[in-house]
């Protein structure tokens, strides 16, 4: 099934996004219409499959920039939105395995040094290897500042001691953006500690102290870690920009991947709203089809128009990040419209196919399951309020 790129003339997108969109199309219709696979060892080669055919289609090299493998000058909000947007549509694990190769090095394309970029962003760019970003921990998820990893400066290195939990291709990946705190955080008046003294550096499976505490399983099946670090010996070479400057490369990576969230979220709900447009002209009940009944009629059209405001958020915060702005409260409208927009759209879809909508294994049962973490990763949707609310008030 193709998604839909009537949004490709809006005046947020250029020729260069068409071309993309193209891109990303092409290699949506290359991959299997089945649920994902609920084997670990399933999961973890699939996934390694799907970042090799990526590189190969060129597909990565949104994922970088020009300088260092990529396609384009900058990386780029809008065209990480497209690409998610149209593998969600297609397969949610394709979707997870290309966000990842971008927020996974994003930290390195941001702030790290030309040795560190030419170490790892061509392999990631070409799909030979792939990406993890290791911020949250059991106790500092939204809270970044709560953060207990540290890292001390030893010589030419440093010793991370601490764990991540988590953590999307923990297990598979080839290396990873950590963040660690270096100095104490400074205490505020009401108790809590600042997001200063946290440093960022990139960790590789093979450095004496790293290892995988465990492997967590969920209910849409990916790549997902509870990392561990004791006494983990890092080259102070693989420090991501200055020390002390971890917090503001995390939001900067954030800040460029949030809204590519909303995009995922998109094609998820696209896809919902497709399956159900096909099976309320399909499906017969008393005489006539399930589409012939006002009710129908009138939950797809709040189906469609929740999604279609929700798109117009998305591709507007990416369009404003894009530009140089500061996208915060624009991206946390984006992905608070678009992740619980898709939600409510894909239960809605779910409903149309009746008892057959949660036979395990059915398009729409898959979307029920996959577009749950949304509404929590990369800021919770209470989260995003909190933002919008602080936005509005400052």
């Amino acid at each position: 099934m193709v998604i839909s790129q009537d949004h490709l003339d809006w005046p947020f997108l250029s020729a260069e996004h068409r071309i993309v969109a193209e891109r990303a199309a092409a290699f949506a219709a290359t991959l299997k219409d089945t649920d994902h696979p609920h084997d670990r060892a399933e999961v973890d080669s699939r996934c390694r499959a799907l970042v090799t055919a990526m590189g190969q289609s060129g597909l990565t090299r949104y994922c970088v920039r020009s300088e260092d493998g990529g396609w384009l000058p900058e990386l780029d909000a809008r065209a990480i939105t497209l690409v998610r947007e149209t593998l969600a549509h297609a397969e949610g694990l394709a979707d997870f395995a290309f966000a990842m190769q971008g927020l996974g090095s994003g930290a390195i394309s941001l702030a790290g040094d030309a040795a560190l970029r030419r170490r790892y962003l061509p392999a990631v760019a070409e799909g030979r290897w792939l990406a993890a970003f290791a911020l949250s921990e059991s106790e500092a998820g939204s809270d970044v500042a709560a953060m207990k990893t540290t890292a001390r400066r030893e010589a030419d290195e440093y010793r991370l001691d601490g764990s991540k939990t988590w953590i999307s291709n923990g297990g598979i990946a080839d290396f990873y953006c950590v963040f660690a705190r270096t100095s104490p955080g400074v205490v505020r008046p009401d108790g809590t500690v600042g997001a200063a003294g946290i440093s960022a550096f990139v960790a590789e499976p093979g450095d004496p102290g790293f290892s995988i505490e465990s492997r967590i399983d969920v209910m849409a099946p990916h790549p997902l870690a509870t990392l561990r670090f004791d006494n983990l010996r890092i080259p102070a070479s693989r420090r991501i920009g200055a020390e002390g400057d971890g917090f503001k490369i995390a939001m900067r990576t954030l800040d460029v991947f949030r809204t590519s969230v909303a995009g995922a979220a998109l094609g998820l709900g696209q896809r919902a709203l497709d399956e159900g447009l096909a099976r309320a002209r399909s499906r017969q009940m008393f005489g006539k089809a399930l589409a012939d009944f006002q009710l129908t009629q009138a939950a797809l059209a709040e189906m469609a128009t929740t999604l279609e405001s929700a798109r117009l958020l998305t591709y507007r915060a990416a369009w404003l990040r894009d530009r140089g702005e500061r996208p915060t409260q624009a991206a946390a409208m984006a992905k608070l419209a678009a992740t619980e927009g898709a939600q409510t759209v894909i239960d809605r879809a779910l409903q149309l196919f009746g008892g057959q909508g949660v036979v395990v294994g059915e398009t729409i049962e898959r979307l029920y399951r996959e577009i749950r973490a949304l509404r929590i990763y990369e800021g919770a949707t209470e989260v995003q309020k909190l933002i919008i609310a602080r936005e509005l008030l400052s």
